[in-house]
């Protein structure tokens, strides 16, 4: 027997915004994805690297889950998260919204889900599910992943259980919308804004754009932090430009955000930062193009190379940040709200 409902399955680049896009519009709620991860303040970098990582990674964006939080308090949504340690009990938190005709997302460890091709342990994943019968569970993904696709229910089973890194325990959520979304326009401001001050406030060296200018500095040593580069370092390039970012580290998305946004509001604020931040897209793509040549040819003139255009991208970064920091402080009537 199988239950699932219809379902605008089109799967976007980035599995979080995939996931909220697919929940949101079951309840006619249709937002481009940029302005899902734009509202999501979705932007922001670390360098993280530790002795029981293989190979050092460079991530583009908040931590799994904080997309989705904050767009439901930009959009006054209502957030149900359910988290339990009992694999029944975490089953019920599932099929019972599903059963009354409502998607739930979930996260889980990627590595178990059949379709998967890439086996890579990320328990930050994020999908939609819509439907299930007595074998699959019907999901939806990011369209490089399939878009709709569906996996046994026993690998979604140990997706979910998984431990490590970013997992959560059995995390299963719904969104609900109220009666009457808050002005979009107006809730544009906080959430860049609030992205624009971690950002440039980070707590640590390697985050923010303190982080961009630390993989400036240590990038050039990865030759030896590897033995084997002609693997590492193109995978690393590889989770730059292709693993959900929608490509240049997320940067593509959230110069298009800022596109929708300076169309919408008419700031020369957003008119400035969306200029930056087409020209650090462009960078962040040569960065992951010069790693994946060092990797392959052993080069370490590419990585010094890379490091440079990190430095840049570090000052662009952060003269875009800091501009777009300005819109809180811009006068009403100079946007068009």
């Amino acid at each position: 027997m199988t239950t699932a409902m219809e379902i605008d399955a089109c799967g976007a680049q980035h599995c979080e915004t995939t996931a909220a896009g697919v929940l949101l519009r079951h309840q006619g709620i249709d937002l481009t994805e940029p302005m899902l991860f734009g509202l999501g303040s979705g932007l922001s970098f670390i360098y993280w690297d530790s002795k029981n990582m293989g190979f050092p990674f460079l991530g583009g964006r908040v931590k799994p889950f904080d997309l989705t939080r904050n767009l439901a308090t930009r959009l006054g949504l209502e957030l149900r998260v359910q988290e339990t340690t009992s694999p029944r009990r975490a089953w019920e938190n599932v099929v019972v919204p599903i059963d009354a005709g409502h998607p739930v997302g979930l996260q889980l460890d990627s590595y178990y889900l059949d379709y998967f091709t890439s086996k890579v342990h990320f328990g930050g994943h994020i999908v939609a599910m819509h439907g299930y019968d007595d074998h699959d569970a019907y999901l939806v993904d990011t369209h490089r992943q399939g878009g709709a696709v569906s996996t046994s229910l026993t690998s979604l089973a140990q997706a979910r259980a998984a431990r490590g890194p970013m997992t959560a325990k059995h995390r299963s959520f719904t969104l609900t919308a109220p009666r009457n979304l808050p002005s979009l326009p107006r809730q544009i401001v906080p959430a860049i804004t609030a992205c624009a001050d971690v950002f440039l406030n980070p707590p640590i060296a390697n985050l923010g754009y303190r982080g961009i200018e630390k993989a400036g500095k240590l990038v050039r040593t990865w030759l030896q932090r590897t033995d084997n580069p002609q693997r590492d370092l193109p995978q690393a390039a590889v989770l730059m430009e292709k693993a959900g970012t929608g490509g240049a580290l997320f940067r593509n998305l959230y110069r298009d955000f800022l596109g929708e946004c300076a169309q919408l509001l008419g700031s020369r604020h957003l008119r400035t930062g969306h200029r930056l931040y087409t020209e650090a897209a462009t960078l962040w793509t040569e960065v992951a193009a010069l790693i994946t040549k060092a990797g392959e040819s052993g080069d370490v003139q590419c990585l010094v190379q890379a490091c440079t255009v990190l430095f840049d991208l570090s000052h662009i970064e952060r003269e875009a940040m800091q501009e777009l920091s300005r819109l809180g402080s811009e006068a009403p009537n100079a946007i068009r709200l």
